[in-house]
């Protein structure tokens, strides 16, 4: 049986394996165009295409599927399945009409919780408990297309975006691996989605990742969390980017202005937030490496009783 993948970033690499791994044969890889990355702006190639010629498949990187071009190339392969991880762009209906066993997405989000580009950070960001993959039958829509299997995992308190999304990762090569097992046997089941329960995680943007202090220190530290590493928290001290890279809250109540560094010392610096306070422990300065607060405060100064700045 004739199998195409398409998927591009980090996160669609176990996906393919598992794909690899089945009963299908891959006769094609899509993936996006290799893009300039970096200060030397030299071209990249995603991460699945380096996995694809290291397990010796074919690749193909169209601008766009939508072109008559890529149409043809799929159709004169006539897949019986085609599968996509975060591929980065929507597949019109003539592609979704070709595979006889339909197009299948793997999709990092308890379905219909978190439909987008996103639903990784913003489980975090929201403050979840959990999340999980959702394997599904696409149709025209957004994530929008009848549900095959679910499993859920649980969001620590200490987890970071990258944590969540290799946990995702690797449990989105078992979802998958279990519903093409059940495509094959015709016992793949449909569930419809329930519109009214749906929620959207768009694009991030680095607009998003700009503290609010007047929110609680919980829905901050959730706010670094689920932005890192990228685009990542910021605030503004004495009009200079602070990146926020890692924090924690302290739900002890402060009667001083949000925003207001209260102390600096070596376990962080602690900020009065809407409710609670924030301890930032790891932070970014302009023209600067990653450090531990501990670390660059031995060289440079935050002043107590600053106020950290929303612009």
């Amino acid at each position: 049986m004739k199998a195409i993948f398409m998927g591009t970033p980090q996160f669609a690499l176990d996906s393919l394996e598992a794909l690899y791994e089945s009963e299908f044969d891959i006769k094609l890889v899509i993936t996006q165009p290799d893009r300039p990355k970096g200060r030397g702006k030299k071209l990249q190639s995603p991460p699945v295409k380096e996995k694809a010629i290291e397990l010796n498949l074919d690749v193909f990187q169209p601008e766009s599927i939508k072109d008559k071009k890529a149409i043809d190339i799929i159709r004169d392969i006539n897949p019986d399945i085609i599968v996509v991880v975060a591929f980065g762009q929507i597949l019109p209906k003539e592609v979704l009409e070709i595979p006889r066993f339909g197009c299948i997405n793997v999709h990092a989000s308890l379905l219909p919780m978190y439909r987008g580009a996103a639903p990784i950070n913003f489980a975090i960001i929201n403050g979840e408990k959990k999340s999980g993959i959702t394997t599904m039958f696409m149709d025209e829509g957004l994530d929008t297309g009848d549900m095959i299997l679910k499993d859920e995992v649980e969001i620590l308190e200490t987890d970071t975006f990258l944590d969540l999304h290799d946990k995702l990762s690797s449990l989105g090569k078992k979802t998958l691996s279990k519903t093409l097992s059940l495509i094959i046997e015709e016992k793949a089941p449909r569930e419809k989605q329930n519109n009214e329960e749906s929620s959207y995680a768009p694009i991030m943007k680095k607009s998003l990742g700009l503290i609010d202090w007047s929110k609680s220190s919980r829905e901050i530290v959730n706010l670094v969390r689920g932005t890192y590493p990228w685009p990542s928290a910021f605030t503004y001290y004495n009009n200079l980017v602070m990146k926020v890279l890692r924090a924690e809250y302290d739900e002890e109540a402060s009667l001083t202005a949000p925003g207001t560094i209260l102390s600096v010392d070596n376990e962080g610096i602690k900020v009065a937030a809407g409710e609670g306070t924030v301890i930032i422990k790891e932070i970014q300065m302009p023209g600067k490496k990653q450090m531990m607060v501990s670390e660059y405060i031995k060289g440079n100064e935050i002043k107590e009783h600053m106020v950290l700045e929303n612009e």
